[in-house]
């Protein structure tokens, strides 16, 4: 993956600042950068980076950029990126309320400069409310929400990585935030400010256990539910090699083909959404799935209408023969990693380049965006760009 190559995707030609921060940011410019976006990564002059103990390729989640040090409190730094933001259609803030506006680089502030900017503010507790200014991560934006409280054990919520605040409800609607802001300020000539909040985006995923809350079918009590683990057909399954199986059928046409499967006669089980009898189906499933190892349940199993997958690893997942067929992982540096989702059928979308290091791009990135070599030297002079760690 040459950082050379032309960029491909649907969103070729359209140019983000990002301002360096952790989790969601740089994932939604992930994105944005497979889908083609040319995304500048500002990266403070002594930003050792994420600290994730591994080397500067294993940071995937700031693939497809390049990385310009700037110090952001050097008045020709805030210089450089006001020159850059009048280039852009988005700039990414991923810092709290009120620090770009000391930094003299608020929505007021880039409005100034280029009217048309959507001007993209990602937060846990959003710009505004009483925890506004509460630091938090993941887990505590999903707490607020009513989400976390229904995924865990009967005792207690279990975090479920952060993939659903911060990943999910974070920068999947930053994402959706900016192409929506960059699409109107094409139409109408103006850009705008997007507050994306974690709590918020995560609510909205949670949005059908809300309305079954208002219907009164949902049971406030976690392990209850035909989708919190409660049913003994939605619900993972210890196998005989101490591995798990992952079993989801909900509707009555595949919980059938599941029953046959497992060798268990329809009219001697009782019925299927029957919650009183689930915890002892569930047991009777638990001996039954125990008995063959997850590659005998996947021979049995997988590729039928049971709804049916095993529970790979992390270092599984890449192998499976689906994920292979489809090229859903790629090789970026060596690092084997998620590919580009979704997909396009005419401008498809690709890795534009391994992650590189904090400020490897300073210079080459500078002057893809207009500035000449006097320009860069300049600067680097004056200690306003440049890697200082």
């Amino acid at each position: 993956m040459s950082d050379t190559n032309k960029p491909s995707g649907p969103l070729t030609g359209v140019k983000v600042v990002e301002l360096a921060g952790i989790g969601p940011a740089p994932l939604c410019c992930a994105l944005l950068s497979d889908m083609g976006a040319d995304i500048l990564r500002i990266d403070r002059n002594t930003d050792p980076g994420l600290g994730i103990g591994g080397p500067a390729k294993a940071e995937v989640t700031r693939r497809g950029r390049k990385s310009v040090s700037v110090d952001l409190k050097h008045p020709e730094g805030i210089a450089t990126v006001k020159r850059l933001i009048e280039q852009a259609d988005a700039l990414i803030d991923p810092f709290r309320p009120g620090v770009t506006e000391k930094l003299g680089l608020g929505p007021e502030d880039c409005a100034a400069i280029n009217k048309k900017l959507v001007y993209a503010r990602m937060t846990g507790w959003g710009q505004s409310g009483s925890l506004s200014q509460a630091a938090g991560h993941d887990l505590n934006y999903l707490a607020l929400t009513g989400v976390l409280n229904a995924i865990g054990t009967k005792e207690t919520p279990v975090p479920p990585l952060n993939v659903v605040a911060d990943m999910g409800g974070g920068a999947m609607f930053l994402a959706v935030g900016i192409l929506a802001g960059v699409l109107n300020a094409r139409a109408t000539g103006e850009g705008q400010v997007v507050d994306a909040a974690m709590t918020e985006g995560s609510a909205f995923l949670g949005m059908g256990m809300f309305g079954m809350v208002a219907a009164d079918t949902w049971v406030d009590e976690r392990v209850s539910n035909f989708l919190d683990g409660g049913a003994h057909f939605y619900r993972c399954y210890k196998t005989k090699d101490d591995l798990f199986v992952s079993i989801a059928s909900i509707e009555a046409k595949f919980y059938a083909i599941l029953l046959d499967k497992l060798g268990l006669d329809p009219s001697e089980v009782p019925p299927q959404m029957d919650r009183d009898t689930w915890s002892d189906m569930a047991k009777k499933f638990e001996d039954l799935f125990a008995q063959k190892t997850r590659d005998e349940w996947c021979e049995v199993m997988e590729g039928t209408d049971i709804c049916f997958a095993p529970v790979l690893s992390f270092a599984e997942a890449p192998s499976h023969p689906h994920n292979k067929g489809r090229d859903s992982f790629v090789d970026v540096d060596g690092v084997l990693q998620p590919g580009p989702a979704p997909r396009f059928s005419r401008t498809p979308s690709r890795v534009q380049c391994a992650p590189p290091t904090i400020g490897a791009n300073t210079k080459e990135g500078l002057a893809g965006w207009g500035f000449s070599e006097d320009d860069v030297e300049t600067l680097q002079a004056t200690g306003a760009i440049g890697w200082r760690g």
